[in-house]
């Protein structure tokens, strides 16, 4: 595998030492873990959907957590009492660990299991701070103008 150097980037960007990171750390990764299959779906622009497939399993034996901006799917199957004979065994049914690295301001609203799907929804919540502000030229203090209009129709709030 090739290596890059981002050092250049940090010459001229400001606060994207967290991208280079990311890039960084998908270059070294192991192969990514195949079991269970998912979907990461993009439901509207601020929600996402992460479905596993998680046949066999039951809701006591998945666990969902997050931690800043990762969030953490672990299942661990309970050891049957007895073993039965099989002639063919074509479900797997091991135990796994997904992460997921979120994005700032995504937030986990509710997991569900159906079907032997676990759904976990995602929704972005970006604080008002961080929304679009227009910033008036020669203008008093900061402040910030709702409405987005052509320069010359601004008016002091």
């Amino acid at each position: 595998m090739r290596n890059f150097d981002f050092s250049p980037l940090y010459r001229s960007a400001i606060g994207f030492d967290r991208l280079a990171h990311l890039i960084n750390e998908a270059q070294r990764a192991e192969a990514t873990p195949s079991y269970p299959p998912y979907n990461i779906e993009l439901v509207n622009e601020d929600q996402y959907r992460i479905s596993m497939a998680v046949a066999g399993f039951d809701r006591s034996e998945i666990e969902i957590e997050t931690e800043r901006d990762v969030l953490k799917v672990v299942g661990r199957k309970a050891k049957p009492e007895t073993q039965g004979t099989y002639l063919h065994r074509g479900i797997a049914s091991r135990d796994f660990e997904h992460s997921f690295r979120l994005a700032d301001h995504v937030k986990v609203v509710g997991a569900r299991l159906d079907n032997g799907l676990l759904n976990i929804e995602l929704q972005r919540e970006i604080p008002e701070a961080h929304k679009p502000r227009r910033i008036l030229i020669d203008g008093e203090p900061l402040r910030t103008v709702n409405n987005v209009a052509a320069p010359d129709q601004l008016q002091a709030a």
